[in-house]
Formats: structure tokens, C-alpha cells, sequence
């Protein structure tokens, strides 16, 4: 039988060291509950130096430990919640044992401080919504919801009441089909999708009653009409609902700038760049494909965020508590990408673990399964891949006995796969599998209103990084923003790093970047005009003039005078390219 001697393991100064680089804090007790290991970041944790730590009672430093109830019991406690050093934890704690003897326990925390408060955030935007929603249907007033192409989207009650026309009798309908039917004789719907304004009509329904409707829009941040919100009134009562529709109109106001606060709160969290409209609109897609389980094919050159994509599906569906694995086809040899995604039985072949290998489709059980890079599989395992799509189970290399797949499957790829299938690359049926929702993700060239925030967003990360306080010279920015680059979005950052543990000074000049960027800068006039009009060719010209003029003038009264225009027109052109200047 195993019998510890000493409460001081000996561990080699490497896996010390590893245990050290490892993000989470890692402790270990010995049967007497005596601390016999501790990483750097536990330590940070509890507040005490290793050799402080090493050979004392955990429950010394951390009195609310549960620790040595793993001893007690012999049994594995997963996420188990406390607070410690102001923060809150999660730890899966399990007992250590040699030889069936039980000789220490050992956990691994998870800092979860951060989640809590993203999750309070999630309970008010729902509590809010809840509220909303009470308000609608507790109006007296008859609330009529429609979206930007006049499909009918929500009725309250009160509407049901007062125009005597059941919801489900135009709900998800078109406003002028229901025109036509002669539910009513006009819509303030449609007269606001025409004039993009506040309107009021006084309809008459299909049963000769008459009621005022008051439509107003919302507009998205591209100034496009998304819902159309109409109040309806009974006219003979009118003069003695007015006071009362005063207050809920109050009341929505109030609902709708608490609502609007909480989402720029949530922005300024947001771990993401997002800027350009096309990411936007990837972003809003793929808040949707969070909420189904539909297999996922997101395309585009390496570099682009294919992965982070992933990762935004993944976090913010029902799977979002469950594994999240992650693959790339093609950084595995042929030979072994089957055993990884499916695992393997005890004996399957040569080399193989005593007791088998469960395969990645295994740990993702419940979760999402990202499969990066999958043009590059071989077409058997292709046709494997494909049984587990159509099936929902695999089998382990080895056995016959079919194991449930329950994953969901978002595959990646730089590769034209229709390209592959018309050369018989690919597989036309698994090509048809993968690609349900196809999600293109354009390259940073044709973002180029990304790159200036990526470009801060990077440097404050390395800053960060390094605790330095780099700068960028504007003439350096103007190269960065005007590169193509190839290696898009992970070049970029790749670039940024570069500069900043190289360059000497504070400030990042032009100068200072490599050849590359001013060899670009040489035919960056020509080049830019390529299939542009020639209002965008003035355009673009007349903004890096000013660009430049607001670099060297401190008024735009000089600049003014140098290029030779009014001051109003050098206002406003710098309002018109959202150039900021000090008018004077």
C-alpha cells in the first residue's frame, strides 16, 4: 500500500513551472488537509506567498474551503460556488488516490466574477421586457405592431375590444391584405412606411365603426423604419382616455431609454470589435442561429474571425453551458483525424491507450462541435462525417456499437467547396449538410471602416499587455488603413504586437512600419480609384485633404484660407466625414 511520508510531494521545477503558466488557480491537501501544492495564481488568490501557504491547513487561509469534504467523502464535486479575496469562483474538486488509497484532493477554480455580473445584466433585460410586455397588454388603448414591411407582428387585448377584430385573424398578415379583405378602409401603418413620419387617420372598420390611429416608427441606426407602432382610440372616447394615454406614453418613454442605456452598457462589454455594417449584420445572424440548433458552414480567407463567429453561436444558445470543442482538420495528420473525432475501443490498433480513447464528438456531448477547416478531410472521412449528420451517432475505430451524437456541428473552411465538389474534391451530400446556413465573412479589405478600431483595439490590448503607453503617429495610421491585408484581421493584430515591443520611441511613426506599407503608399492614388464613380473618387480625395489640413491647422478659420473656401464650407464638410474640429 501507498503511504505518505512526507507532506511535500516531489514534483519536478518543469511541471512546477506549468503549473505556474496555467491561468487557474490550482491547489492541492494531503490526507491531513495540509497545503502541498499551490500554483502562483492561487496563491495571488489567497493572498499569501507559496511558502506561506506550503505545509498549513488550507482552511487556514481560505476558511470557507470545501476542499477537505472531498477527503471526507471520496467523491468528485463539480462546479461547487464561493466567494474568495472579493471575487466569485466556481471549483471542481476531486480526491487524489494511489492505489485506492486516498492520499490528498486536489481543485482547480474557474474566476466567474465577470458571468455573474453579465448574468444580473440578462435578469434586468428581462425583467424589463416582462414589464414592457405588462404595459402593452394592460393598456386601455388599443396597440397595433407592425414591422418594417407592414406585416402585422402584435394586438393587444384592448385592440381585440375596441375594433372586435381577433388577433389571429391578422397576425403575420400584410397590412394592405387586410386593406383589401376590408378588416378597415386605411391604414397609418402604411402612410408611415411611405412618409417616414408620425401619422394620424381616423379608420373606419368592417363593422362602420370609427377609431383613431396614431402610427409611429422606429428607426434602425441606418435610419430604416423596423416597426411601425400604432395606438388605436375609440373616438367617443377620446377626450376622456387622454390623460391616461399621457401616462403610458410617458411610461413606454421611460421603458424605452432604460432599454436603450442597457444595451449600450452591454456594448461597452462586448469583448468584440464590431464596426462595419456587414459584421453587424454577421453578428445579428448569428444572435439568431444561437437561438436553433441548425448546422452552420462559415466561410471566408483565414484570418477573417471565422472562429470567433463560432464562438458567438456557441456562448449565446442553450448549449452555451455545455462543452464548446474546437478542431482544425488541418493541423492533424490524416492518419489520426479519425480516432480524434470519433475515439477509439481498448486493442483497435497498435499504440492505442489500454482502456480506449473517447473522441472529441464524445467530450462535446450536449455542446457545439467547431470544426475548422473541414475542405481538408479526406473523402472516406467524409462519408464517416456524413453518417453522423444524417444519424445523429458514430462509433468508435474499433467496435460496432453506435454511440448518440448529441452536438452541434458549425464547420469553417477558406476553401470554395463547390469548387471541390465540381472536381470531385468534396462530397455533394455532405456539402448540402454543412451548408444549411452558409455565413460569409467578408475579408478586412472590404471592411475598411473596421480597421481604424481594430487598429486601437489591439494596441490598448497590447499596451495592456506589456504595461507600456504606445501612441500612433496619424501618417502611420493612414498606411495601416490603407493596406489591403491579406492576412486580414490576424495580421492586423500580428502587426500592432510587432510594433509596439519594437518600435523605441512612445509613438509609433510612419516611418517606423515596414517596406510593404510604403511601397503600397506609392500607388495608393491609382489604386484606390479602381471600380469606384467618380463622386466616390472627389469624395474620398477631398476627405484625406482634410484629413490632412486638420493635422497641420489649428482652426478651420486657417484652414479655411488655405484652401481658399468659406469657413461654413470647411464646417460642413468636416461634420459630413465625421472629422472632428474646434470651430473657430
Amino acid at each position: 500500500m501507498y503511504e505518505l511520508t512526507d507532506w511535500n510531494w516531489s514534483i519536478p521545477s518543469q511541471m512546477n513551472e506549468l503549473m505556474d503558466s496555467v491561468y487557474n488557480p490550482i491547489v492541492a491537501i494531503d490526507a491531513q488537509e495540509r497545503v502541498i501544492f499551490c500554483n502562483s495564481p492561487a496563491a495571488i488568490v489567497i493572498g499569501a506567498s507559496k511558502e506561506q501557504i506550503f505545509g498549513q491547513p488550507l482552511r487556514s487561509f481560505v476558511p470557507h474551503s470545501k476542499l477537505h469534504r472531498v477527503l471526507q467523502t471520496g467523491k468528485t464535486e463539480i462546479s461547487q460556488k464561493f466567494k474568495l479575496a472579493g471575487k466569485t469562483f466556481l471549483a471542481n474538486q476531486t480526491v487524489v488516490k494511489v492505489e485506492e488509497q486516498v492520499i490528498g484532493a486536489i481543485a482547480i477554480l474557474q474566476d466567474i466574477s465577470d458571468l455573474e455580473s453579465i448574468s444580473m445584466e440578462l435578469k434586468h433585460t428581462k425583467l424589463i421586457t416582462e414589464e414592457l410586455n405588462t404595459i402593452i397588454e394592460s393598456s386601455f388603448d388599443g396597440i397595433f405592431l407592425a414591422d418594417g414591411t407592414g406585416k402585422t407582428l402584435r394586438v393587444n387585448r384592448a385592440y381585440e375590444r375596441i375594433t372586435g377584430i381577433k388577433k389571429e385573424e391578422i397576425l403575420e398578415r400584410q397590412v394592405v391584405d387586410l386593406i383589401h379583405e376590408g378588416f378597415f378602409n386605411k391604414s397609418a401603418t402604411l402612410q408611415v412606411l411611405s412618409q417616414k413620419r408620425s401619422e394620424t387617420v381616423v379608420q373606419t372598420l368592417r363593422t362602420g365603426k370609427k377609431v383613431m390611429v396614431t402610427g409611429n416608427p422606429i428607426f434602425d441606426k441606418e435610419g430604416e423604419i423596423v416597426l411601425v407602432v400604432a395606438n388605436v382610440r375609440d373616438v367617443s372616447e377620446l377626450n376622456q382616455l387622454q390623460q391616461e394615454m399621457q401616462q403610458m406614453d410617458k411610461l413606454q418613454s421611460e421603458t424605452e431609454i432604460e432599454l436603450q442605456e442597457l444595451r449600450e452598457s452591454v456594448k461597452k462589454d462586448n469583448p468584440y470589435v464590431i464596426r462595419s455594417k456587414k459584421m453587424q449584420e454577421i453578428h445579428h445572424l448569428a444572435m439568431r442561429l444561437a437561438q436553433v440548433d441548425s448546422t452552420v458552414l462559415i466561410l471566408g480567407e483565414s484570418g477573417v474571425g471565422k472562429e470567433i463567429v463560432a464562438e458567438l453561436i456557441h456562448r449565446n444558445g442553450k448549449r452555451k453551458n455545455k462543452p464548446f470543442i474546437k478542431i482544425s482538420c488541418a493541423a492533424i495528420p490524416e492518419s489520426l483525424l479519425e480516432s480524434e473525432l470519433f475515439g477509439y475501443a481498448p486493442g483497435s490498433f497498435t499504440g492505442a491507450q489500454k482502456g480506449g480513447k473517447a473522441g472529441i464528438f464524445e467530450m462535446a456531448q450536449g455542446g457545439s462541435l467547431f470544426l475548422d477547416e473541414i475542405g481538408e478531410i479526406s473523402l472516406p472521412l467524409q462519408a464517416k462525417l456524413l453518417r453522423v449528420l444524417q444519424d445523429k451517432e458514430f462509433t468508435r475505430i474499433g467496435t460496432t456499437r453506435p454511440m448518440k451524437a448529441d452536438v452541434r456541428i458549425i464547420t469553417a473552411t477558406n476553401r470554395d467547396l463547390e469548387a471541390m465538389v465540381q472536381q470531385k474534391l468534396f462530397r455533394q451530400d455532405l456539402f448540402f449538410r454543412l451548408n444549411v446556413v452558409p455565413v460569409l465573412i467578408p475579408p478586412l479589405r472590404e471592411r475598411r471602416e473596421a480597421i481604424l478600431p481594430f487598429i486601437h483595439h489591439f494596441l490598448r490590448k497590447q499596451n495592456e499587455r506589456y504595461n507600456f503607453d504606445k501612441q500612433i503617429a496619424p501618417a502611420a495610421i493612414d498606411l495601416l488603413t490603407a493596406y489591403d491585408w491579406p492576412g486580414n484581421v490576424r495580421e492586423l493584430e500580428n502587426m500592432i504586437e510587432r510594433m509596439v515591443v519594437t518600435t523605441l520611441g512612445k509613438v509609433i511613426q510612419a516611418q517606423e512600419l515596414p517596406e510593404a506599407f510604403h511601397r503600397q503608399e506609392v500607388s495608393l492614388e491609382v489604386e484606390s480609384y479602381d471600380h469606384k464613380s467618380l463622386q466616390e473618387i472627389m469624395e474620398y480625395t477631398e476627405k484625406r485633404v482634410l484629413k490632412r489640413a486638420l493635422e497641420k491647422y489649428k482652426t478651420t478659420r486657417q484652414m479655411a484660407r488655405v484652401l481658399e473656401v468659406n469657413q461654413s464650407t470647411i464646417v460642413r464638410k468636416l461634420k459630413k466625414y465625421q472629422l472632428n474640429k474646434k470651430v473657430d
